[in-house]
């Protein structure tokens, strides 16, 4: 069953931990953006969950524009969150919410030869960018083409930038989930 999303009107009037549920439901679970939005979700009232979403990447942002080694490591952390793209669902290390689960489907399906080639590059971008997980919005793309994407990424091996990147996707796959909750609770 797909969780449900409370009126985002509503988010300043709830308990501390429904408010990190509606987090973990859009984002990941991740204790240091509970950290980061703590204040924001019990002071500032969101007319959409598009503009909650803006705001947690404007947080991220501005974490990732500063100096400050304890703000690097929260974002680090945040980023860092996100499940690996085509893990396997046996895997018992890691938590893999139950929407990464249907919104990586397809890539965990086909040729275990593939498999081990995206298992790779994962190891691969996690040497070349440590602390951080490949994130994209999948959206129904092939592994091809994300694993494409991803060697685009290691290549370029800019960590500002891959920063950046990851932040994008994170609002737009937390967009993405907010739609499709939104849409469900309607019918």
């Amino acid at each position: 069953m797909a969780p449900n999303l409370p009126s985002p009107s509503s988010l300043t009037s709830l308990p501390q931990e429904q408010q990190f549920q509606v987090l973990d439901t859009l984002f990941e679970s991740s204790p240091e953006l509970h950290t980061l939005m703590a204040p924001v979700l019990a002071n500032q009232a969101f007319s959409s969950y598009n503009s909650l979403i803006d705001a947690v990447g404007g947080r991220m942002s501005a974490l990732s524009a500063a100096n400050s080694p304890t703000d690097k490591a929260i974002l680090v952390g945040i980023l860092g969150s996100h499940p690996r793209l085509g893990q396997p669902k046996v895997a018992q290390t890691e938590h893999l919410s139950e929407l990464s689960k249907k919104e990586q489907a397809q890539l965990n399906t086909g040729a275990e030869e593939q498999a081990e080639r995206l298992r790779l590059l994962n190891n691969e971008y996690e040497e070349k960018f440590p602390g951080l997980r490949f994130v994209t919005f999948v959206n129904g793309r092939s592994r091809d083409v994300i694993m494409e994407e991803m060697r685009q990424r290691i290549g370029r091996g800019n960590s500002e930038l891959e920063i950046e990147e990851i932040i994008r996707a994170m609002c737009d796959i937390a967009k993405d989930r907010a739609r499709k909750l939104e849409q469900s609770a309607r019918i």
